[in-house]
């Protein structure tokens, strides 16, 4: 029952608790009678628990070592059948196996157990890698957060962490499993993170049915943590409005993600294998006019009417920035009327190139006369 409950609660199979048991029970046995041959075992009755120590010992006609080997004629007390070259396994009745050899024994099993458990939490948690787990925070400090996930403690470090939040000790927090990696003498430390994409993706998920059921796509994430995040979503069913489905009816299902970020502003945006439409998209709220993107480059030229160049940029360069993080291309923003000024640039600076090359071909010519005459 003891094996049945330990291998429910802690999901370490029970042969393998009685495969401990009788390696321990082997290495008490010999550490207590001194005993260094490897022809001792131990079985144990799987239902009973009733446990029997044998020495395994090779029939001979004479016996030279008498830890390893029997004589025939002793073999065939135990069993007429035994033959030269058989193995016999010869029961053994270990008297004062005192407090010293359970000692060893306990030690052993509990260590075996231990690092079962741990290998069991490990696999636990590595499938679980990019998931979202539950805990209760359990210490803060500036440069971590320990969360209590149950049977382990998982670690945010402050990169992980979302800069607009403040934790407190028994506060229930959600995070992403970003990490698990297994340290000296056995240790593993698992890392969670609210700041990564992974745990953005996961609240869509959880909040929007098409996304878990895959009839909406994730195609892109770009997030500056705690302040502003841009989602380009697709749908192959043209009779699902992928943006739509993610706002939800006024607004509730996105809300409920911004809640979850303490309020972190979120731009749902239709993803578009156009590199033009996506770039325009990924620039929203601003309004754009147009975009001539240089593919070999991954370079676009955006421009934008006058007063949409400051909401197209950004309060200190962010929307521009999770735009080209979100698309994977440079962009460059222009106003109307500064683009209008660069083309006269542009336009001014020809001229006066093709003015200084007329002039020169005129100036050749005239000394080419001046040579023939």
């Amino acid at each position: 029952m003891a094996l049945d409950d330990l291998e429910k609660e802690q999901g370490i199979k029970k042969e393998y608790v009685i495969e401990s048991i009788e390696t321990a029970l082997v290495t008490a046995y010999k550490r207590n009678f001194d005993v260094n041959t490897d022809n001792v075992k131990i079985t144990m009755n799987r239902e009973t628990g009733e446990t029997h120590v044998y020495e395994e010992l090779e029939v001979v006609e004479k016996v030279e070592n008498d830890k390893t080997q029997i004589s025939l004629e002793d073999a065939r007390k135990i069993d007429v059948k035994y033959n030269v070259g058989d193995i016999v396994d010869k029961e053994l009745m270990p008297k004062n196996f005192g407090r010293i050899a359970a000692q060893t024994a306990k030690q052993v099993i509990v260590q075996r157990i231990r690092e079962a458990s741990r290998e069991v939490i490990f696999n636990e948690f590595s499938e679980k890698k990019g998931e979202i787990v539950s805990g209760i925070v359990q210490k803060v400090d500036k440069a971590l957060v320990v969360l209590d996930l149950g049977r382990i403690e998982g670690v945010m470090p402050l990169k992980e962490q979302i800069p607009t939040e403040k934790y407190y000790v028994n506060q229930k927090l959600r995070a992403c499993v970003a990490s698990v990696e297994k340290g000296p003498k056995g240790s593993m430390q698992i890392v969670v993170s609210r700041a990564n994409n992974d745990f953005l993706r996961k609240l869509f998920e959880l909040e929007i049915p098409e996304i878990y059921e895959g009839l909406i796509e994730i195609k892109g994430i770009s997030r500056d943590p705690g302040k502003r995040c841009k989602v380009a979503v697709y749908s192959s069913n043209e009779n699902i409005d992928p943006v739509g489905s993610c706002v939800g009816q006024k607004g509730i299902r996105i809300q409920n993600i911004i809640n979850e970020l303490n309020g972190e502003k979120i731009d749902v945006i239709e993803w578009n294998a156009d590199p033009s439409t996506y770039i325009a998209e990924a620039l929203l709220p601003a309004q754009v006019m147009a975009v001539d993107v240089k593919e070999d480059e991954k370079f676009a030229q955006v421009i934008v009417p006058d007063d949409q160049l400051s909401l197209a940029i950004g309060k200190s360069g962010q929307n521009a920035r999770l735009a080209a993080k979100l698309t994977n291309w440079k962009i460059d923003i222009k106003s109307e009327s500064q683009f209008r000024e660069m083309l006269k640039n542009m336009q001014e600076k020809e001229s006066k190139e093709e003015v200084e090359t007329e002039k020169e071909e005129v100036e050749n010519t005239d000394s080419q006369n001046a040579e023939n005459e």
